[in-house]
């Protein structure tokens, strides 16, 4: 199918779309939205797939979120989930120092789990969906997730890519990403923050896609409703103006960069 906007990044295979998901999602694709259904656990990353699997303008990406550490990693089965030809990304995973008061402890648990989505990634030869939180006033994340990827890149090389999702970094930090051969994307957050002003016109075009992390962090019309696919338009257009672009060049170029970084045959056709 065409795409006419991509949502990198969002959670449809969740609870909060039991109603009205089939016709969320069949809007989404009569307007050429795409959207890749991201897991967070195995269950959810099953359902992302399946979701995918039935749906043309969903794709899939399969993973466990660093703060799940208290789930065991089972390679096998997501070994497995990874070769499903609708799954195009490993993730989401990385560092999550927010909500702990023990950050020493947080990485002893997370480091290893996320140097097992890096490998799964890197043998698969696909993406990583990375999610970097770093605690309150810090980049601490940001810092050792860009060290992480650094050694893991002597190892693996231009098998390893990826995007980092929701990125609230600065510049330097992007400058980094961009350096490893990632991209970052943004939420409807730059829709009411202007925190990632900065970052937005420092990034290259070809760097930067569009995301919305649904259902939180609706877009300044919607704030505090459930967000959905559709607000990836919002971001868009708040990535234009903050860069002074033309909106269909924004469009055009987030589109391009999606299909290029998941490695997204538009004519690849779900399941009947």
């Amino acid at each position: 199918m065409h795409f006419t906007y991509w949502d990198i990044h969002s959670h449809v295979q969740g609870k909060e779309y039991e109603e009205d998901r089939d016709e969320l999602l069949a809007a989404l694709a009569a307007q050429g939205v795409g959207t890749i259904a991201v897991g967070v656990h195995e269950e959810s990353s099953r359902a992302a797939s399946a979701l995918a699997h039935t749906h043309k303008n969903v794709f899939a990406a399969v993973g466990q979120h660093p703060t799940d550490t208290r789930e065991h990693f089972d390679a096998k089965s997501f070994s497995l989930l990874a070769a499903e030809p609708r799954v195009v990304a490993i993730g989401e995973c990385g560092l999550d120092y927010f909500r702990t008061d023990d950050i020493t402890a947080a990485r002893r648990r997370q480091t290893p789990l996320f140097e097992a989505h890096i490998d799964l990634a890197a043998r698969t030869r696909k993406p990583l969906m990375v999610h970097a939180r770093p605690s309150r006033g810090t980049y601490d994340a940001y810092h050792e997730i860009i060290d992480i990827l650094r050694s893991a890149k002597r190892t693996y090389g231009d098998a390893l890519t990826g995007n980092i999702h929701f990125f609230v970094g600065g510049v330097d930090e992007a400058r980094a990403f961009f350096d490893l051969n990632f991209t970052v994307s943004f939420t409807a957050v730059i829709t009411f923050a202007r925190d990632y002003d900065d970052a937005i016109r420092f990034a290259p075009r070809d760097r930067i896609l569009t995301e919305t992390d649904s259902p939180y962090m609706a877009p300044a019309a919607r704030r505090g409703q459930r967000n959905d696919p559709w607000a990836v338009q919002d971001v868009m257009r708040e990535i234009a103006l903050i860069r002074g672009e033309e909106e269909e060049t924004v469009r055009r170029a987030t589109v391009a960069n999606a299909q290029r970084v998941f490695h997204i045959d538009a004519t690849r056709t779900a399941s009947p």
